[in-house]
């Protein structure tokens, strides 16, 4: 298991005469897209970071210098493929060791593959599955008992409108990503005695570099099927994602989508 650390300045909000800690959120896929559309939000709003990539260490050192010097916050970077087991295991020990408490768990990390269900290999499959839906299950598993200790906590996965109704090419994406909506509401159930709220949000159309490969006649054609008449934005989910993470736990076990009214 390989993993980078880069740390950076740390914060504490000053408050009546005392210290409150600022909160700590952990991202994975933090390096881009979506991911990195909530890095920015969260920082804005105050809170510590713990950001993840497979592999884009040095961009990922990058954003979190410029928001550690922005927003005044702690930005820690690793790298860590959420999909390996042991290799989840490995970084939360460590961030056990360094003191790091998770208040927000945000499991963005993923990946799609498009091609006829015939022609895909099992380790294609496997890598599908892994990274969208097996890593819920790693990082939930590593975080929840630090979180049920103190009877607080947060987890949002990054989910798909492909989950609900499924996508033609897109078999193991969509299969996976079922997966994870059925693990949100499964989860929500086991932890909320635990005052653990469990969501995830169902994307549809989302401009990003995972649509990049549509051309722009494809991309036209869609965007007619969505009512709202346009692709979402990676800083439209990031701001959803916070307005959960800050409602009442009450509030767990749902699978939004954010589609535009496409599906």
């Amino acid at each position: 298991m390989r993993y980078n650390n880069y740390a950076f300045s740390i914060i504490a909000i000053v408050f009546k005469g005392g210290f409150i800690m600022a909160k700590t959120v952990f991202i994975s896929g933090a390096s881009r897209g979506i991911g990195k559309s909530i890095v920015n939000c969260f920082a804005r709003k105050g809170y510590n970071l713990v950001l993840v990539c497979k592999s884009s260490i040095e961009q990922l050192q990058e954003i979190g210098k410029i928001i550690s010097d922005q927003y005044k916050v702690e930005a820690r970077c690793y790298t860590c493929d959420v999909a390996d087991s042991n290799a989840v295991n490995d970084l939360f020990r460590r961030l056990s060791e360094e003191g790091i408490q998770i208040d927000v768990l945000i499991n963005n990390a993923g990946i799609s593959y498009i091609g006829l269900l015939q022609d895909m290999t099992d380790e294609e499959w496997n890598q599908v599955i892994n990274t969208n839906l097996s890593s819920c299950f790693f990082t939930s598993r590593a975080v929840l008992p630090q979180m049920i200790s103190r009877h607080n906590g947060r987890i949002i996965n990054i989910s798909s409108v492909w989950g609900k109704v499924g996508a033609s090419t897109e078999v193991a994406y969509s299969a996976s990503k079922g997966g994870v909506n059925a693990f949100t509401k499964a989860l929500a159930k086991e932890v909320a005695p635990s005052g653990i709220s469990v969501n995830a949000i169902a994307c549809g159309f989302i401009d990003t570099q995972m649509n990049k490969a549509l051309t722009s006649n494809e991309k036209k054609s869609i965007f007619e099927e969505i009512p709202a008449g346009r692709p979402g934005t990676s800083d439209e989910v990031a701001e959803m994602v916070y307005k959960i993470v800050t409602a009442s736990d009450y509030l767990t076990g749902q699978v939004i989508s954010f589609d535009g009214a496409w599906t």
